[in-house]
């Protein structure tokens, strides 16, 4: 065969092979919540493409299914929850799941539709926290860390409304699902909302919150995985692009303080 010949067969090989190559990604299912986890993981899909990750968003109104959905095997990871609430739901089931990386934090705070400040509040005023030990523990130690109630110290992160032990303006705590504390405002005088929940409603913590948390605490939010995956050979350049400047920068500059990098 001549050079020439040779050339050409060589460039048809090329040819037929590099594009396969180029479409050879990993493909990875994503378990999210719907407001900012699912932004981010939309921003994140484009830039994992680039270190062969192809993404595949799941998106979830409840924050039970992805965990169930990641135990089945039809998801990969998730990133929806905070430590505090990982560890009390793989208890009650048995989830054999593992931490990869912290993703962002999201301040709790409590909200009203009929008073402008905490202090307007009445005796006897009906508050809606979350129904899970978790975050409903979160807006019960929300309230003791402002001086409002207080609860019994042993039971640590995961207070529940039995564990209050001083609550001198007879508030009434009505527990709802998460995802429903958003829509009690028009019943309630107030409501402890996950940030997530307040900002898919077109709402800003910072500016709507009439009680809302510090930064610091144990509430960061956690990509998990399966623990028989830890090993993954796709872990570290997921975790690589998600903690890079570029998703930090989108964080800051698209919600404005409301969720924080915590990375």
């Amino acid at each position: 065969m001549s050079l020439k010949k040779f050339g050409l067969a060589a460039l048809l090989i090329l040819s037929s092979i590099l594009p396969a190559a180029a479409q050879e990604k990993t493909k990875l299912k994503l378990g999210v919540t719907a407001g900012p986890h699912a932004e981010i993981a939309e921003f994140i899909k484009p830039l994992a493409a680039k270190a062969g990750l192809d993404l595949e968003i799941f998106v979830f109104n409840d924050y039970v299914i992805p965990n169930q959905a990641l135990a089945d095997g039809d998801l990969d990871l998730n990133s929806f929850q905070h430590k505090p609430y990982l560890d009390k739901h793989s208890a009650d089931k048995g989830f054999k799941f593992a931490v990869i990386g912290q993703t962002v934090t999201f301040p709790m705070g409590f909200y009203s539709k009929k008073y402008k400040n905490w202090e307007q509040l009445p005796d006897g005023a009906t508050l809606a926290i979350p129904n899970d030990p978790t975050n409903g523990g979160r807006a019960l130690l929300l309230l003791q860390s402002k001086g409002i109630l207080k609860v019994d110290p042993k039971v640590g992160l995961i207070p529940t409304v039995l564990d209050v032990t001083e609550n001198k303006k007879n508030f009434k705590i009505l527990e709802v699902e998460p995802a429903q504390t958003i829509r009690t405002l028009e019943d309630v005088d107030a409501a402890g909302v996950n940030t997530n929940f307040v900002v898919a409603n077109g709402g800003n913590p910072v500016k709507d919150a009439i009680l809302i948390e510090g930064r610091d605490g144990p509430y960061a939010n956690v990509l998990v995985v399966r623990e028989a995956d830890t090993d993954k050979p796709w872990i570290k350049p997921l975790l690589a692009v998600y903690h890079s400047d570029e998703v930090k920068k989108f964080v800051d500059e698209h919600f404005k303080g409301s969720v924080i990098p915590a990375f």
